[in-house]
């Protein structure tokens, strides 16, 4: 009985291990139809500002309350850029982006979709802070 028992069990496993295998082959193939990606958010941040950024936030634009800064001690000098990563399974389309220079004073741009920009290049344009979205 025992021996039957084990036989059943590795079927099973094996059974589950096929069925796995075939709903990830599926999933992969229908990928490109989703209307985003988790993960998808990365982005570079390209501080053409000539002035330093000492903090920066990066949220979901339904949130309530900035969070943490992101460069954490570090800074973002002028002519830097830094890749911004998010978690594979974050699933916002909208995000909110925040920079403050070392006097606190800060400039924000809401609801950038994360998920058509791969590059946000900060500047001054006529002393008004500007991005270019790519």
């Amino acid at each position: 009985m025992k021996k039957m028992m084990c036989g059943m069990f590795v079927g099973i496993l094996m059974a589950g291990i096929f069925c796995f295998s075939a709903i990830s082959a599926n999933a992969s193939e229908t990928k490109t139809f989703a209307p985003f990606f988790p993960g998808e958010q990365d982005f570079l941040l390209v501080n053409n500002t000539g002035v330093e950024i000492n903090a920066l936030y990066v949220t979901p634009h339904n949130a309530k309350a900035w969070g943490d800064d992101i460069l954490g001690v570090a800074t973002l000098p002028a002519g830097e850029s830094v890749e911004i990563t998010f978690a594979p399974k974050e699933k916002a389309k909208y995000w909110d982006l925040r920079i403050e220079d070392e006097d606190g004073a800060f400039i924000e741009w809401d609801s950038l979709n994360l998920l058509t920009i791969s590059t946000v290049k900060l500047y001054f344009k006529n002393g008004k802070a500007t991005a270019i979205v790519e």
